[in-house]
């Protein structure tokens, strides 16, 4: 049996302990014999790219000079892969030793499987659960759940193992065929749905989500960004509606716009005052109001962004 190449891809954005904590992890990933690792650092303050290719020699750096986003980062990375499969994972997660092995095993025995995420444990607190699959999506009010999210890991969902409803951008291989067909992700959300849009068009390109749940990686879940930022409330707002614009049909679309503005508007509004949280206001009505100047793949991010 030829083995197939795996290309690991992470992106660091001003956390290059929390990467080196990644490197240290991966180097672990004794099982697997053809493994690529590229890190892309993205735009941070402090470029630390020469110091870890003296650091680590089979390692592939690339840094870019400006923070292109989670798509933007990955999309660098992609482009330098050589393998197989492309396996893009978050850098502050930490992998198990078997976990390559298992996804790669999972994508061979099924050529319907475009991209697979394994079961996600938060890092502070084994045995949790943060991810086991995700419901479809509604798209008449763009929700849906997180499977098994903050729940203690029973093995209650392991039989869930097969087709999900979107693979989890902390963890996810992609066969390279789907790639090819698809299209890397796309940059304009910047942040947040990029990686349901990418699973979208896996789908379209006639592949299916899979999830492995005998698989695990631990997530150290919002060292990116934080719980509650102007950054994450833009972006997961303006994100929202332009998931539903570039996937839906005119019709849910419409729907989808009444409900948000009869529900969802009022909702935030109020949380925001309740809250005292008067600076997100603006925040949110630009993220709205973002979509009626400009079209769906606009690259006009609308968002300040600050190194």
């Amino acid at each position: 049996m030829i083995m197939k190449r795996v290309s690991i891809v992470t992106v660091n954005f001003n956390q290059p302990l929390v990467t080196e904590d990644l490197l240290r992890s991966l180097a672990e990933v004794n099982a697997y014999p053809d493994l690529e690792i590229i890190v892309v650092d993205n735009g941070s303050k402090v470029n630390v790219v020469p110091e870890w290719q003296l650091r680590y020699k089979d390692i592939r750096f690339i840094r870019s000079e400006i923070n292109t986003g989670f798509a933007g980062g990955n999309n660098i990375g992609i482009q330098h892969a050589t393998g197989d499969y492309l396996f893009l994972i978050n850098n502050d997660t930490e992998v198990t030793a078997d976990l390559i092995g298992k996804l790669v095993a999972k994508m061979e025995s099924d050529p319907k499987i475009g991209m697979i995420s394994p079961k996600i444990h938060y890092f502070d607190q084994p045995g949790m659960l943060q991810y086991t699959g995700y419901t479809p999506m509604n798209y008449f009010t763009a929700r849906n759940a997180c499977i098994g999210q903050f729940e203690e890991d029973r093995g209650q969902y392991d039989s869930l193992t097969g087709i999900t409803g979107y693979a989890h951008g902390a963890a996810m291989m992609i066969r390279r065929e789907a790639l090819q067909k698809a299209g890397v992700m796309a940059e304009n959300y910047f942040l947040y749905y990029e990686e349901l849009d990418w699973c979208e068009r896996i789908r379209k390109a006639g592949y299916e989500i899979h999830v492995d749940l005998s698989a695990l990686i631990y997530h150290k879940e919002s060292v990116s960004v934080g719980k509650r930022t102007a950054l994450k409330e833009f972006f997961m707002n303006r994100n929202r509606i332009l998931f539903i614009r570039k996937n839906a049909d005119t019709f849910t679309f419409l729907v989808f716009c009444c409900y948000f503005l009869a529900a969802v508007i009022p909702r935030n509004l109020f949380q925001y005052v309740k809250n005292k949280e008067y600076d997100f206001i603006p925040v949110f009505l630009k993220a709205i109001t973002w979509h009626f100047t400009n079209k769906a793949d606009s690259n006009n991010l609308g968002f300040p962004l600050t190194r």
